[in-house]
């Protein structure tokens, strides 16, 4: 509690609460999710019982694809929209998650978030060859995060000079870990075709 208001208070929005708009249709995606992908779903969080806003299930990395691609193209989900893919340092085992933010745009207009946690080292599938917009947030998370993307087409940095050393968004990179290049970087011949 801070003062007199409970933090899972919804926030007012102009299109109404989502909580309530879409909490049947979310009950019933979650279900879905669970019958037929079963032990590939680790965990799910949910709006009024968790702290998250929209459904949080936590997917194994290695069946993530497969899941995300059930969730674009089936019927009564249709999250046709990858409205966003980071990732999130949690200085734990595994460390890192990577997060999917879907949005049904031409059906139900609702909100979904898809996580799969990774350990240090470990890859991920690559998303591009069911969203190729997924290639340069791919690219921002390992640039940020130094996480890989398994079959990306091209991963490489996307923000930091390639000279770069280390990945920013880590926890452990240093507050001040400026790293200052007196020359411009090296243009790639081939990029420039």
């Amino acid at each position: 509690m801070i003062g007199n208001e409970d933090i899972r208070t919804p926030v007012p929005t102009i299109y109404g609460g989502m909580r309530e708009q879409f909490a049947d249709l979310w009950k019933k995606q979650v279900a879905e999710l669970k019958a037929k992908f079963g032990g590939t779903i680790e965990a799910v969080k949910m709006p009024g019982v968790d702290l998250v806003e929209v459904p949080v299930i936590y997917v194994k990395k290695d069946q993530v694809i497969e899941v995300l691609k059930f969730m674009k193209d089936q019927e009564g989900f249709r999250y046709e929209f990858l409205a966003d893919l980071t990732a999130v340092d949690e200085e734990s085992d595994p460390r890192f998650e990577v997060v999917y933010n879907l949005y049904a745009v031409f059906t139900s207009h609702s909100r979904i978030r898809v996580k799969c946690k990774v350990r240090e080292g470990e890859e991920v599938p690559t998303l591009v060859n069911v969203w190729p917009g997924a290639n340069w947030a791919e690219r921002e998370v390992w640039d940020m995060f130094g996480i890989r993307f398994t079959g990306h087409p091209d991963l490489r940095r996307i923000l930091m000079d390639e000279r770069w050393v280390g990945h920013p968004l880590r926890k452990d990179y240093p507050l001040r870990g400026y790293q200052l290049f007196p020359t411009p970087e090296p243009i790639d011949p081939k990029l420039l075709d």
